[in-house]
């Protein structure tokens, strides 16, 4: 792999080791396999063409990515939620055909599809409208309560020091939980109606963030840091880059900081849909690592890395719904980012969760083939359980369809 980060005679690394070479452009004896999960529908798909019935939905053992060989990380147990956390019965409002209203402890309404294809909630009322309704979830999110701060953060350090997985921190969501709580729509006019409000929305999750991380980051060495916002669609952003960049950028850039002063540079958020126009204000701000990267909206990973370079870390970019069409079709897409992961500093895996059209012989080959892409051996390769002879597999279900 002449050009590539992979060196096939580097002596084998740990996966703790690989991860931190890989995302800092140095070279690695294989790369790192990650993917981002499965919808439920999938794997109720997969079951009836040949996964095992006690493969499930999940993480750790028994789950689809541990049979898969999805390597894993450790994380820190930062308290960043709401606490004490709303608590009661989700409450049945009315029942449908196919759906049924539902009232949740914190105050939303939603229908869910309890039929077919569960897919987002029809969203009728969010927990929060105004100042009145802020107050419940602000004493919840209050950076001295007592249960923050019984960590024992100098036993988890000593105990992180001897993994040899990739060690991360959560950072929480500047904007996207305001959106969970606010909802979408309302969120666009609150910016406008209620400025203030977001702003010590904002500031309030920021200064909870910092004390954790503060606290943590003190005793424990991270080898990345992941936040999540989920605030583009397809069109872009759900509120203006200047208004993301007054209101949300100044209190990311703290946060990253603290993140930053204690030694981790390689810093995630997981935001979906086209994040191209934020983008560059993350990068400024300190984060540096954009994920999942669904290319159909444009956050396409040949382009971030050819618009920025080396400033950018990536993760993702592979185009899921490729994975339903043929093996060419994959091999194609693998081939449209090979480039890319040699220069290093980018995990490739799907777009987002992986969708329901997709076939367990296309996910099966996917997955060979991109570990093959990137330098995992043959013997390795067949390692992982269900890709063991994979061709002699295909012949013997071709076969026994005649």
């Amino acid at each position: 792999m002449a050009g590539s980060i992979v060196d096939p005679h580097r002596p084998a690394l740990t996966h703790r080791e690989r991860f931190c070479r890989q995302m800092h452009y140095q070279s690695i004896d294989r790369g790192v396999h990650w993917e981002f999960g499965y919808l439920s529908e999938t794997i109720e798909r997969w079951h009836g063409e040949g996964l095992p019935a006690e493969i499930t939905a999940g993480e750790g053992p028994g789950s689809v990515e541990a049979y898969f060989g999805v390597e894993p990380t450790r994380g820190l147990p930062v308290m960043m939620n709401l606490h004490p956390p709303f608590e009661g019965e989700v409450k049945v409002l009315e029942s449908k055909a196919d759906s049924r209203v539902v009232q949740h402890p914190d105050g939303l309404i939603c229908e869910e599809k309890t039929e077919g294809i569960h897919t987002i909630p029809r969203y009728i009322k969010f927990p929060i409208a105004n100042r009145e309704d802020w107050k419940r979830f602000k004493e919840r999110l209050d950076p001295a309560h007592p249960d923050r701060r019984k960590v024992d953060w100098k036993k988890v350090g000593e105990e992180m020091r001897r993994v040899d997985v990739p060690v991360g921190v959560w950072f929480g969501s500047f904007l996207g939980w305001p959106r969970d709580w606010i909802g979408f729509e309302q969120l666009g006019y609150m910016v406008y109606d209620d400025r203030e409000l977001v702003e010590e929305i904002v500031e309030t999750v920021t200064r909870l963030f910092c004390s954790q991380l503060e606290m943590a980051l003190s005793e424990v060495q991270v080898d990345y840091a992941a936040g999540w916002e989920d605030i583009c669609f397809r069109s872009g952003p759900l509120i203006s880059p200047t208004m993301f960049g007054e209101i949300v950028i100044p209190r990311v850039k703290r946060v990253m900081e603290v993140i930053r002063r204690h030694g981790c540079d390689v810093i995630w958020t997981d935001c979906d849909g086209d994040i191209r126009r934020l983008v560059p204000l993350w990068l400024d701000a300190g984060l540096n690592c954009m994920f999942p990267l669904e290319v159909h909206p444009g956050s396409d990973p040949v382009w971030l890395r050819k618009e920025y370079g080396k400033r950018i870390l990536l993760r993702g970019g592979v185009a899921k719904y490729e994975l339903a069409k043929s093996r060419a079709d994959i091999l194609k897409e693998l081939k449209r980012i090979e480039k890319t992961f040699e220069e290093g500093a980018f995990i490739p895996h799907g777009d987002h969760r992986i969708p329901q059209d997709v076939p367990y012989d296309n996910y099966k080959y996917y997955v060979r083939e991109k570990l093959a892409m990137m330098g995992w051996k043959k013997g390795d390769i067949a390692a992982v359980w269900p890709l063991r002879n994979l061709e002699e597999q295909r012949r013997a279900k071709r076969d026994k369809h005649r």
